[in-house]
């Protein structure tokens, strides 16, 4: 049995598990629909390509991302049976890890890696693609941002790893 001190950092780098990509849409322009793909390349140079935010080399928000468990809980608010992930206009649907946990943290998805930036909060789209509320349903659960550390595919089904912590602590799969 382990035993982590209470002044480390270590309980930050367990998970119960690792996390799933479910599914991936691209938001090609816009007020353009978002379309769905099985598969999506990554590059540091133009983050998602085809998606919008394409050619935005370093941009934080290269890359969307939204945690599978919160879309019951907005589609609860909005008191419907279900929200369609392209009507969130994120990128990534994860499921099994806390995306708010990878805060300033490095992960890998496939065969890429991504730094978490910041939060992705909703924006007024919301309110047209949800309905009246739409915006204060998704506040709190709009996932985060990420930006392209090293390029490579992600599909869906992809694991989703913690490679280092914030502050540039290697995880022990690094070490």
């Amino acid at each position: 049995m382990s035993s982590i001190s209470p002044n480390s950092t270590d309980f930050k780098s367990h998970f119960p598990r690792g996390g799933r990509v479910e599914w991936i849409g691209l938001r090609p322009g816009r007020g353009v629909a978002t379309q769905l793909v099985q598969s999506v390349v990554a590059t540091t140079e133009e983050g998602l390509i085809g998606d919008r935010f394409a050619g935005k080399r370093g941009s934080p928000r290269q890359v969307t991302l939204i945690q599978h468990e919160h879309l019951p809980a907005i589609a609860s608010m909005m008191g419907v049976a279900e929200v369609d992930p392209a009507l969130t206009r994120r990128n990534l649907v994860i499921s099994g890890i806390n995306l708010t946990a990878l805060k300033g943290a490095e992960f890998a998805i496939g065969d890429a890696v991504l730094l978490a930036t910041g939060a992705c909060a909703p924006c007024s789209q919301m309110e047209r693609n949800l309905g009246p509320g739409g915006f204060n349903a998704m506040r709190g659960h709009g996932g985060i941002t990420a930006t392209v550390v090293r390029g490579g595919s992600i599909t869906r089904g992809d694991e989703v790893r913690l490679l280092r912590l914030a502050g540039g602590v290697a995880t022990r799969e690094e070490e």
